[in-house]
C-alpha cells in the first residue's frame, strides 16, 4: 500500500518541486522593480532627504517637503542638536518615511556635536576637541570597530526609544563605506535591525578593490546628488540633465535642505557646499511646480524605502 502510495503521489510531487523551482528562478531572475509589482522598464525615484535633526531650520525644511510630498524619504541624524525635535515630529508621524543617517562627522566649523554614548566609552571617535570629526579619512583611520558599533547601534536604539518608526540606514557623508572593516560592520546593521541600508549596485563613486556589495541587499542602482560647481541659476537644469538618461531601475536622488535664514548661515559659516544658499536652492528645486511637471513627463515613480524593502531576501534578517 505504502509503495503504490508513493507511485501515485511521486508525479505529484515532481510537478509541485518543477513549479517552485521555476518560480524560484523567475523571483532570482527579477528586478527590484518587477518585485514591487512594477513593469521592468520602470525607472524608480526615491526623493530623500539627509540631516533631519541639523537645525531647526533644516527641520522645518524637511517638515515641509515631508508634509507636502516634495520628498518621499529623510534620515535622521541622531546625535545632532535638534534631533529631539525632529523625533517629536516623526512619532506624530508614523507613516514617515525615516531612516536614520548613520553619523561619525561633525563637519561644521563651528557647529559640532558628539556622540550618543557616554565619550568614555568610544574614545576613538573623538577628535581633539572632544566632537566627532570634521573630515571622513579621520574617522577611517582612528575609529575601533567594536566603538563604531556600539556608536551607531546607540543611534539606532534612541531613535525607536523616542518612538521614531524607521524604515532603513544609511550614512552621513558616507563615512562608514571607507574601510572594509567599517563597510562590513554598516551592512551588518541592517541584518541586526532587520532594516534596509542604502547600497548602490553601480556605485556612484570609486569604491576600495576588494569590496563586495550583495546584489540582492543592494535596492538602488546609483545615489544621484547635486556636486559643487554648479551654479545655482543652474541648478534646475542640472537635475534635468542628470535625470533624464537614466535607464530603467532605482534610483535614489539626495537633496539637502534648509532655509537660507541666519541660523543656517551661522551654522554653515564658511562652507558654501551643502551651506545656506545650497540647501535653500534644493528646496525650490524640489518644491517648485516645473521639477515635479518634469518628473511625470520623464515617467519617473516616486517610492519609499518602506517599499523598497519588500525586494529584501527573506532570510535578510538573519544574516550575518
Amino acid at each position: 500500500m505504502t509503495q503504490l502510495f508513493a507511485r501515485k503521489c511521486l508525479p505529484v510531487y515532481l510537478f509541485v518541486l518543477l513549479i517552485s523551482s521555476f518560480a524560484f528562478s523567475q523571483a532570482a531572475g527579477q528586478t527590484i522593480q518587477e518585485k514591487l509589482g512594477y513593469p521592468a522598464n520602470s525607472r524608480l525615484l526615491v526623493i530623500h532627504a539627509d540631516d533631519f535633526g541639523g537645525s531647526h531650520s533644516i527641520n522645518r525644511a524637511i517638515i515641509d517637503a515631508l508634509e507636502h510630498g516634495w520628498v518621499t524619504s529623510a534620515s535622521i541624524l541622531v546625535p545632532a542638536p535638534w534631533f529631539p525635535e525632529a523625533a517629536q515630529w516623526a512619532k506624530a508621524h508614523p507613516d514617515a518615511d525615516l531612516g536614520i543617517h548613520l553619523d561619525l562627522n561633525s563637519e561644521w566649523t563651528t557647529y559640532r556635536w558628539g556622540p550618543v554614548s557616554s565619550k568614555d566609552q568610544v574614545p576613538s571617535l573623538l577628535d581633539s576637541e572632544g566632537y566627532f570629526p570634521l573630515v571622513e579619512d579621520e574617522v577611517a583611520k582612528n575609529a575601533k570597530i567594536p566603538e563604531m558599533q556600539k556608536e551607531l547601534r546607540a543611534q539606532i536604539d534612541r531613535a525607536r526609544a523616542w518612538g521614531v518608526h524607521l524604515t532603513h540606514l544609511d550614512t552621513h557623508m558616507g563615512t562608514v563605506t571607507h574601510t572594509q572593516q567599517l563597510f562590513d560592520a554598516y551592512k551588518a546593521l541592517g541584518h541586526e535591525y532587520d532594516l534596509p541600508v542604502l547600497l548602490e549596485r553601480t556605485p556612484s563613486e570609486p569604491i576600495p578593490p576588494g569590496y563586495v556589495i550583495p546584489q540582492d541587499e543592494a535596492l538602488t542602482n546609483t545615489v544621484l546628488q547635486m556636486v559643487p560647481g554648479v551654479p545655482i541659476d543652474q541648478w534646475f537644469d542640472w537635475y534635468k540633465k542628470t535625470l533624464t538618461p537614466l535607464k530603467p531601475g532605482v534610483y535614489q536622488l539626495i537633496v539637502h535642505l534648509a532655509y537660507d535664514d541666519p541660523e543656517t548661515r551661522g551654522a554653515t559659516y564658511k562652507h558654501p557646499d551643502w551651506g545656506a544658499a545650497w540647501r535653500q536652492a534644493d528646496l525650490e528645486m524640489v518644491s517648485s511646480p516645473e521639477f515635479q511637471q518634469f518628473l511625470k513627463e520623464q515617467g519617473f515613480i516616486l517610492v519609499k524605502w518602506k517599499d523598497l524593502a519588500k525586494a529584501l531576501p527573506s532570510n535578510y534578517g538573519q544574516r550575518k
